[in-house]
Formats: C-alpha cells, structure tokens, sequence
C-alpha cells in the first residue's frame, strides 16, 4: 500500500550485517514491483547519502560512487515518487509548532518528512523510527515486523 519510505529501511536494505537486512530487502522488493505509489523526500535521500557513506556510523562505509548507485536503482522503481515542498510548507510548520507537543532539534527532520506528507495528502510512512507516532494523523508501519 502507497506511502512514504524512511530512509532507515533503505540502510537496512544495504546493510548486509544488520538482522533487518532480508527483511528490509524484501521490501524494498515489493516496492519495485508494486502497482502502488510510494515515495522518498529529498531529506530522505540526503540522510541515505549522509548516514550509508559516515565511518563513525558504519565499520565499512559505502563509497558516495556506491552509495548513489544503489539509490538511483531505487529511483528507477516505477512506483517510487520523490515529494517536493508545496509553497504551504512554512504554514503548516507553523501551525505544528503550535500543535505538536515536542518538535524540537533533530525531531525537525521527522517534521520536514511529515509536512511533506500532509502537503500531498499521503497519510501513511514505512519506517522503524517510533518518533512519527507523534503526528496521530498518519499511520506508522513497519514493514519489518513480522
């Protein structure tokens, strides 16, 4: 079912020594083949880029070389759609900071990403970061959960 994809499940996907590593490549799987919708911000490629090429994050990390390569194959999908920012963005950021109990430092990230969301109508994110609970107006799945 369409929603957007968090960039945690895309590392997993090439995170051949994490336990989420089958799982999260068999979703991926799914998404290329879906007749559904899904979606990636431009933050949520950044932070791939960012997180997957960092030696303090990861023992071997990728190259920007592999890094992107892997990413422009996801890009490729069909059914993947990279979500841009509505010139309502900044309102509805002000209206959550008004809203939303806790917005602060890094959880601004997860605010841009649900923005976007609101901003295009789409109420569901794949994701194993349990800080989208906040936002009760969308639906958090984690497509790893058995």
């Amino acid at each position: 079912m369409s929603g957007v994809i968090d960039t945690n499940l895309l590392l997993y996907s090439i995170n051949r020594d994490a336990v989420e590593y089958n799982a999260a490549r068999s979703f991926l799987e799914k998404v290329a083949t879906s007749a559904d919708s899904y979606y990636l911000t431009e933050g949520i490629l950044y932070e791939f880029l960012r997180v997957s090429t960092h030696h303090r994050v990861f023992a071997f990390p990728l190259s920007a070389q592999e890094a992107w390569s892997f990413l422009k194959g996801v890009l490729y999908f069909p059914s993947i759609e990279i979500l841009g920012v509505t010139k309502n963005h900044w309102k509805i950021l002000e209206g959550e900071i008004g809203q939303e109990a806790g917005i602060r430092g890094n959880l601004f990230f997860d605010a841009r990403t649900y923005i976007q969301m609101k901003e295009q109508g789409i109420k569901r994110i794949y994701t194993m970061d349990h800080d989208f609970k906040r936002f009760s107006d969308i639906e958090v799945v984690n497509p790893l959960s058995p």
